[in-house]
């Protein structure tokens, strides 16, 4: 089954907590501080693969957790490293995060860290200095990070096949590649698009037959909204028209529609080099291919004779297509990649920082995520580790800022959700 869409929830390793432990031995008296750091936790990573073709894999699963790293322990034992969550997806995926591209899987190999693992937290050995020589407390863990993501698959491939259902694309296809798409005489035989190798001079490049597209398409018509996406990566387009009128159809009126269709859906489509193939000419006469002709290279393009289904002007089809597909090649832009949402992590400017806000009842909140990491790592029984907290605070101007904001002896500061009484030393 050919899956295009998918929506799945990512969450990152935590990081594993610094020990808080004092080296014990034998004729050893007053040991210090020996407690090892904690390990990181696993990034997810979005690799693409060349090899798949749908999103199938994840209609079936939908939460992935990265491994969490281990926490520290005594004699200054580190913690192991959470390993990466490796998640494969087909190249041609584009990834989007509250509606926005994150990021666009366009080549094999590439990687994307999705979600980074949290930082592990240091151990009491960390904190000692020639003041604090016996350090009663560790820092936890980095906090994991969860988030939902959508995956849309736009196919990549080289030229593109479109055109009104059963005018002959399907077979155009088959003759001219490997591929075996479903062809039969009737509308909407091609359900999922087909892709197939087509090999020219010494060269090669990727077909793909997109299902039919009808009028209203760029509206949702049809299968319309489902496939257009996938003409977007597409360099050359051929357009397969039925010159017979077999279908009760006006071959110049299917022309001017389906590229109606694709100015609808998107301008950048409707400007794509394109090519017509005016199928089943076996069934038409002279004058009514004459008439289609002149009218497409009205417009500019190149219109050719064509009978699939015995390769009659199968191959002057394939060589007009390889020619646009080198000019478009040698025209197309620099490579401009999907800029990246910015992730959160403890290098971030902003994940450092400190926030603070008078509440109504005139407690003075402060927040911040690396204050919340801080916090959760502070022994409230050590008045070296509260003191390791304040000096945080402080040094982050979050004192001066509720001075400026009225802050007073004896009024509730609160940070997360501990409140302390503020004392003017």
């Amino acid at each position: 089954m050919f899956v295009d869409k998918a929506q799945i929830t990512i969450k990152s390793g935590k990081g594993g907590n610094g020990a808080v432990s004092f080296r014990r031995e034998p004729f050893i008296p007053q040991g210090g501080p020996d407690g090892g750091n904690g390990g990181r936790g696993g990034d997810v990573v979005i690799l693409a693969d060349r090899n798949l073709r749908t999103l199938m894999d994840f209609r079936y699963k939908r939460r992935y957790e990265a491994q969490n790293g281990e926490d520290g322990r005594g004699r200054q034992q580190f913690g192991k490293d959470g390993e990466d969550l490796i998640i494969r997806v087909p190249t041609g995926t584009v990834i989007y995060e509250n509606g926005s591209v994150i990021a666009d899987m366009t080549e094999d190999g590439q990687r994307y860290v999705a979600a980074k693992g949290g930082r592990g937290g240091k151990g009491n050995v960390m904190f000692k200095n020639s003041v604090r020589q016996a350090p009663n407390f560790a820092e936890a863990g980095g906090a994991a990070r969860e988030k939902t993501i959508d995956l849309e698959l736009k196919l990549i491939a080289d030229v593109g096949l479109i055109g009104y259902p059963n005018v002959g694309k399907s077979t155009l296809l088959s003759v001219s590649t490997s591929a075996a798409p479903k062809i039969a005489n009737y509308h909407f035989t091609t359900l999922t698009p087909n892709l197939g190798v087509v090999y020219i001079y010494d060269s090669s490049f990727v077909m793909a037959d997109i299902p039919g597209l009808i009028e209203g398409a760029s509206q949702g018509s049809g299968l319309g909204l489902d496939f257009l996406k996938h003409i977007e990566r597409t360099k050359v387009l051929i357009h397969v028209v039925d010159v017979s009128g077999s279908e009760g159809r006006d071959p110049i009126d299917d022309f001017e529609k389906i590229n109606a269709e694709l100015s609808g859906y998107s301008p950048l489509l409707a400007k794509k080099p394109q090519l017509v193939a005016a199928n089943k000419t076996d069934m038409a006469d002279s004058e009514a291919f004459e008439r289609l002709r002149a009218h497409v290279e009205s417009k500019g393009i190149k219109c050719l004779p064509m009978c699939a289904p015995v390769r009659e002007g199968v191959e002057e089809v394939l060589k007009q297509a390889y020619s646009l597909l080198l000019q478009a090649r040698e025209s197309e832009p620099e490579d401009i990649s999907v800029p990246y949402a910015a992730q959160q992590n403890e290098e971030d400017p902003d994940y450092r920082e400190v926030e603070v806000k008078k509440l109504s009842s005139g407690v003075f909140l402060v927040t911040g995520k690396q204050l919340e990491k801080i916090f959760n790592s502070t022994n409230f029984n050590d008045m070296g580790s509260l003191r390791y907290l304040y000096k945080y605070i402080e040094g982050k101007g979050a004192i001066e800022k509720m001075l400026a904001m009225g802050l007073e002896e004896g009024d509730t500061i609160r940070v997360i959700d501990y409140d302390f009484e503020y004392i003017d030393e």
